[in-house]
């Protein structure tokens, strides 16, 4: 019977783990629930047993995706401590570094027109990651006058944004689309301009 999570008692995260590979080889809408049944070794009738369909199926890879990612972004921000500037480029490396490792998740996450408020362990789980890249804004905006200081929320949604185009253009190799940099320099420079703007870098560093 192919893989063998049934057996152990372990079928939901082996339609998971299915569902990832075939998001990375297809796509999210490029495969059937029977595909995943059929890869994880197991009737298709068995998947309803732990999801209600497809999408069902996607959500639960996001909600996993959601927790890797907002782990790796802790741990990037906690590494770079006690340097606030450092810690937050580390977070902006962490994303990079998240959607090379776990494509699957990654599109499960961003690409599936699967909402984030399709349930509530859902939505926790992205806010979760949300946090942590707002939070390192928070604490590098602790160093901009009150005047002018932008909000955590907007800091860290510019800055966010920023890092997934720089994914999707440049970090995922999609057809014919090059860069003359690696996607790292790209995202370090923009994230310098930005903070440049801000006056968290002098203008010659």
């Amino acid at each position: 019977m192919g893989k063998q999570g049934y057996h152990h008692g372990n079928l939901r995260q082996a339609l998971v783990d299915a569902a990832l590979s075939l998001i990375e080889e297809k796509g999210p809408t490029g495969f059937t629930l029977s595909e995943a049944a059929k890869q994880a070794g197991v009737t298709p009738a068995a998947v309803y047993r732990h999801f209600e369909g497809r999408d069902d199926l996607i959500a639960e890879a996001a909600l996993q995706g959601y927790g890797i990612f907002a782990d790796l972004m802790d741990h990037a921000w906690n590494r770079g401590q006690p340097s606030a500037l450092a810690a937050f480029e580390a977070t902006g490396r962490a994303y990079l570094a998240f959607a090379r490792r776990f494509p699957g998740h990654y599109v499960a996450m961003f690409e599936s027109g699967i909402s984030i408020n399709r349930t509530p362990d859902l939505a926790h789980a992205a806010r979760r990651a949300s946090d942590v890249l707002e939070r390192a804004a928070a604490a590098l905006s602790e160093h901009i006058p009150v005047h002018k200081r932008p909000p955590a929320a907007m800091f860290s949604a510019h800055i966010w944004a920023l890092s997934h185009g720089v994914v999707e253009l440049y970090a995922r190799g999609g057809p014919g689309r090059t860069s003359p940099f690696p996607p790292e320099d790209l995202l370090e420079a923009g994230i310098g301009v930005y903070l440049r703007g801000l006056g968290l870098i002098p203008p010659d560093a």
